[in-house]
């Protein structure tokens, strides 16, 4: 059976290294990566795509509207459909959205990867939680949920996430990057996708802290 290693990284709109966010996608290798708080505006696309290539990736389509968000997947994946879509913020807020791919890989039925970053406002967090859910309502197959949630376990947006879906990084702290204490980067399943023990990953912690304020998470899985 096919592992899928999936991975959620903010990397700050590469404000940071970004040869440094690079080199940690290279170390980890994952087979979907989705990200939040890349370039969204004039030349976005471009350099995204540059990133992507950087880690040796490549972009489910352009991302503009999704609030910085979208997925890269690895040769071994191949994207049948993807959208890009915007969730309502207050004025003179950053703009928030998800990204979503519906995927193929050797061994497993029709993926759905997410790419989710929520907002700072706890009302907002649960609207965008609530209008996700309904947009993935009745999607078939296994589908996996990653992102920067903005907020914790104890958190009412998180709880609705974790109600039909089922958290599989645990509580590892992701933030910030030189010291983390809170764990608002998170992946989420159905129960039709089983967590194993995959390959190690070693990253390169003066590339992880110089990357972004964040680190990533990651997961290897395989279908139930």
């Amino acid at each position: 059976m096919t592992v899928l290693r999936v991975a959620s990284y903010n990397t700050r709109d590469f404000l940071d290294d970004r040869s440094a966010a690079a080199r940690v996608v290279r170390s980890l290798a994952p087979d979907v990566l989705c990200l939040q708080e890349v370039p969204r505006r004039l030349g976005g696309a471009w350099r995204v795509a540059r990133f992507a290539r950087e880690c040796g990736m490549r972009t489910v389509g352009h991302h503009r509207g999704s609030g910085g968000t979208t997925i890269l997947v690895s040769p071994a994946v191949t994207v049948t459909v993807a959208a890009h879509e915007r969730l309502s913020t207050a004025l003179l807020d950053r703009t928030r959205g998800y990204a979503v791919a519906q995927l193929a890989a050797p061994g497993w039925p029709a993926l759905t990867a997410v790419s989710l970053h929520l907002s700072l406002r706890a009302t907002e967090r649960r609207r965008h939680v609530a209008a996700v859910l309904e947009r993935l309502a009745g999607l078939p197959g296994p589908l996996v949920v990653a992102g920067d949630l903005n907020e914790l376990a104890d958190g009412a947006a998180y709880r609705a996430l974790a109600a039909p879906l089922r958290v599989v990084t645990g509580d590892r702290p992701t933030y910030p990057a030189h010291a983390p204490r809170l764990a608002l980067d998170v992946v989420f399943v159905t129960d039709d996708v089983r967590v194993v023990e995959g390959r190690p990953a070693r990253l390169d912690e003066s590339d992880v802290r110089a990357a972004s304020d964040h680190r990533p998470v990651w997961v290897d899985l395989v279908p139930a």
